[in-house]
This record gives C-alpha cells, sequence and structure tokens, in this order.
C-alpha cells in the first residue's frame, strides 16, 4: 500500500470533521420565522456534501456526529419530555434519527449517474430533508403537541398533527427551497468538488 493511499482515510476524516465544524457555525446562524422555527444558511448541505463526495458510510458517520452536537447545544429541549420515553423521544426524532438521515443523501449517486447536472444532489436534498421533516412531523405531534395553541397561521387548531405539519413544515420547505438553490448555484463551478473528482 502506498504512502498516499495510507493517508487518503485521514484526508476523509479531517474533511468530513471541517464540515462537521462548518454546518455547526452556519446553524448558530438562525433567522427566527413568524410561525415558528428558524431558518438557517443551509447548514446541513455541508453535511449533504460529504455523503456525495464519500459515499453514504462516511456521510452517516458525519451526519450521526453532527447530530449528537446538534443534540448538545439543543439539551435543554430534551428536559420537556414530561416522561423517559418522551425525552428519549425528544433525543431521537428531534436530533439523532432527524439528522443522521442526512447521511443518506448520497446513494442517489447511483440512481442518476450523469454528473454534468446536479440531479443527484437536488434530488438527495429533498429526500433527506423530508425524512427529517417526518421525524419532526411526529415529534410534534406526539410530544410537542401538548403545547399546540388554540390558533396557528390564522387557523384553528384542534389537531396536533396538522399543527405539527404545520409548524415543521414551514422552517423545513424554507431550509430545502434555500439548499437547492445554493446547489444549482454552485453545481457548475464546483461541480468536481460536489462529484469528488478533486480526490481521484
Amino acid at each position: 500500500m502506498s504512502t498516499q493511499n495510507k493517508r487518503f482515510p485521514m484526508r476523509k476524516f479531517v474533511e468530513c470533521a471541517l464540515m462537521v465544524a462548518i454546518a455547526t457555525v452556519l446553524s448558530l446562524f438562525e433567522i427566527e420565522l413568524p410561525f415558528g422555527g428558524g431558518l438557517t444558511i443551509c447548514s446541513m448541505l455541508p453535511i449533504i456534501l460529504i455523503s456525495h463526495r464519500h459515499g453514504i458510510g462516511w456521510g452517516l458517520a458525519t451526519s450521526f456526529a453532527y447530530s449528537l452536537i446538534q443534540l448538545v447545544l439543543g439539551l435543554k429541549n430534551v428536559s420537556y419530555g414530561e416522561t423517559f420515553v418522551m425525552a428519549a423521544g425528544i433525543v431521537m426524532l428531534d436530533y439523532v434519527v432527524a439528522y443522521t438521515v442526512l447521511g443518506l443523501s448520497g446513494i442517489f449517486n447511483k440512481v442518476f449517474r450523469d454528473t454534468s447536472k446536479p440531479t443527484a444532489v437536488v434530488v438527495g436534498v429533498i429526500v433527506t430533508f423530508t425524512l427529517r421533516f417526518l421525524c419532526h412531523l411526529v415529534s410534534g405531534a406526539w410530544i410537542w403537541g401538548v403545547w399546540m395553541p388554540d390558533e396557528f397561521m390564522g387557523m384553528t387548531m384542534t389537531n396536533p398533527w396538522i399543527y405539527s405539519m404545520l409548524y415543521n413544515g414551514w422552517y423545513m420547505l424554507g431550509e430545502m427551497i434555500l439548499s437547492v438553490i445554493v446547489v444549482l448555484l454552485l453545481y457548475k463551478p464546483l461541480g468536481k468538488y460536489f462529484r469528488g473528482e478533486d480526490l481521484q
């Protein structure tokens, strides 16, 4: 095995750590939205990028590490769980599973093989953000629904699932649209980096 090959995994590890750091910093700059939730400046995109550059193995490991950091940053939210099971639900659905699914994005590299277009990354963003939304949807209805207001977005609220769908869908859709726009803008000038061709 050559010296270059021995160094290669370390290069991946360093890059993954760097992307987790960038994603964490971006997540701290959050724009509060009028109906709740917040919009970050593509904080999840660095994690998505790792999955497309190095595969879903590295992607899942990186996204799991990122989920733990997000859990630490949002640890006070766990205390809102009225029982141990509900607290565990917050940990898993709002943090660990919700962010780890981002690492699956790279699987679409095998589905969309035309690397001249950003289709794989765009679909990866849409699918993994949707999976994250579903995690928050369940958590919102099951746990956070006890704080459901009588009125939300000008509508009377009687169903926690509807409330959770509106609350979480509002900011997740905004995050998804912003991330897709950034991918479309950056893919042409940074295409080789998205595809990992700079590593070959």
